[in-house]
């Protein structure tokens, strides 16, 4: 990936010369604990009622043998805002949200649900190769889009299409992505839905599962050395909660007190593989207070409560400068991706009673709708627009070439090697002695002539 090479290279850079210190809080805090350490004397005071061992923190002393069992402690609440009917639960707690941009997270999220539908049929017409709706998950990329600062960092999975709508990323560059055309930002050396943005501080996607979260630690960490006002917002589902990327971040970010927010999508699925066969405690919001991180649990079809848990967690981790930790609740009602049927290990009725139940942007509709701030007719002039928007930036990225065949060469390294210049003469020569072996035509020729 040529895509931040030189922001990384100079982050790198700055990292290996660091020789000093990191900035006074947490100095300080290293070194208090260190300190502590080395002088607490490990003496039990007499009729002492709690643990001094240095493993435990605040733990009282009892003379009653009791295991801590899962089922006797209640289940972390999910804060909500607004009912599946699109009515207020609490007439005291209305969003602080006006109509401008109330419409405007509307409009992202019916756009989103439109691009998936019309992207998952191409597939199906072998027009593109593969593909990943994000379906009932809706309100949580734009939701928590909507609570971020611009320059924030991201590092995204595979269903954030919302967040990158809401941030600006083009139809046009949606769609240059999923042809894997020489406006690719990737070059099209990577899979459709694999998006990346320098310009909106987008790390590229990556299909491995949860390498991201890591990534968003290392990111977060060298804001805080640098004592920048941003943060790192990292998105992943349960299913890559359980891989043990997960938790090794989850706990360098605590232990380093890294300004990061990870935002888990439980949708109940990982692939075919559902919650219940996934874990046994109470999802993963009960994961972050293990590793002694700040934890909330939301609606993910409420997107207004999205949004504001998004907002004191970002400045949670801003102002505190700790991680944060959000478990949005949704349901998967699409298939995994265009390789999987869903239908084999869970029923259709169900899906389709969860469609007909409750649905992120039919609640938000429905919210708009009892302030005067929307309507059908409003709703269905949008969704006609919108489709033909999309299938106008469809048709153009179909018929621009794919990258030119020396981007197989390039941004490897800042000056390409000499092996990998005797490679491109190589594969040179062959396409001039065996021209009628290579259809070249589809392809924009580069500065190399390839």
């Amino acid at each position: 990936m040529v895509l931040l090479a030189s922001s990384r290279a100079s982050a790198w850079a700055r990292v290996s010369r660091i020789r000093l210190p990191p900035p006074p809080n947490t100095a300080r805090h290293f070194a208090s604990s260190v300190i502590a350490r080395q002088n607490a004397p490990m003496k039990q005071p007499p009729h002492s009622n709690s643990v001094l061992f240095p493993g435990a923190v605040n733990s009282k002393f009892t003379n009653e043998l009791k295991f801590q069992r899962p089922q006797d402690l209640p289940a972390i609440p999910t804060y909500r805002l607004i009912d599946t009917h699109g009515q207020v639960v609490d007439k005291s707690r209305e969003p602080d949200v006006g109509q401008e941009l109330a419409l405007k997270m509307y409009k992202d999220m019916v756009t989103t649900s439109i691009m998936d539908l019309l992207m998952y049929e191409s597939q199906r017409q072998g027009r593109i190769s593969f593909y990943m709706v994000s379906a009932g998950e809706e309100g949580i990329a734009v939701g928590s889009a909507a609570a971020l600062a611009p320059d924030d960092v991201i590092f995204s999975q595979y269903r954030e299409q919302g967040v990158m709508m809401y941030r600006g990323f083009t139809l046009d560059e949606f769609m240059n992505q999923l042809f894997a055309n020489k406006f690719d930002y990737g070059k099209g050396r990577n899979m459709p839905i694999h998006y990346m943005s320098e310009r909106l501080h987008m790390h590229p996607i990556s299909s491995p599962l949860a390498t991201q979260i890591p990534h968003s630690v290392g990111a977060a960490y060298a804001l805080k050395l640098d004592q920048s006002s941003r943060i790192v917002v990292c998105f992943f589902g349960e299913g890559a909660a359980s891989e043990g990327d997960f938790h090794a971040a989850l706990n360098i970010a605590a232990t380093r007190s890294c300004p990061v927010v990870f935002i888990c999508r439980n949708n109940g699925f990982a692939i075919s593989t559902p919650t219940l066969e996934q874990y046994k405690g109470d999802g993963i919001a009960s994961r972050g207070v293990g590793y002694g991180i700040d934890t909330a649990r939301v609606d993910g079809n409420d997107i207004m409560a999205v949004r504001e848990v998004t907002m004191r967690a970002r400045d949670i981790a801003l102002k505190e400068q700790k991680p944060v930790l959000i478990e949005a609740m949704s349901y998967r009602v699409s298939h995994h991706s265009t390789s999987d049927d869903s239908f084999a290990y869970r029923a259709k009725i169900e899906v389709e009673d969860w469609k007909r139940r409750d649905n992120p942007i039919t609640r938000m509709r429905k919210w708009l709708e009892s302030k005067s701030w929307w309507s059908s007719e409003q709703d269905q002039e949008l969704r006609t627009q919108v489709r033909k928007d999309i299938l106008k930036a469809f048709a153009r990225a179909e018929k621009e070439k794919k990258p030119a065949l020396e981007n197989l060469f390039l941004d490897v390294f800042k000056i390409p090697s000499r092996d990998l210049e005797e490679q491109m003469t190589e594969l040179r020569r062959v396409i001039e002695e065996y021209p009628d072996e290579y259809d070249l035509e589809a392809f924009d020729r580069g500065k190399e002539g390839l």
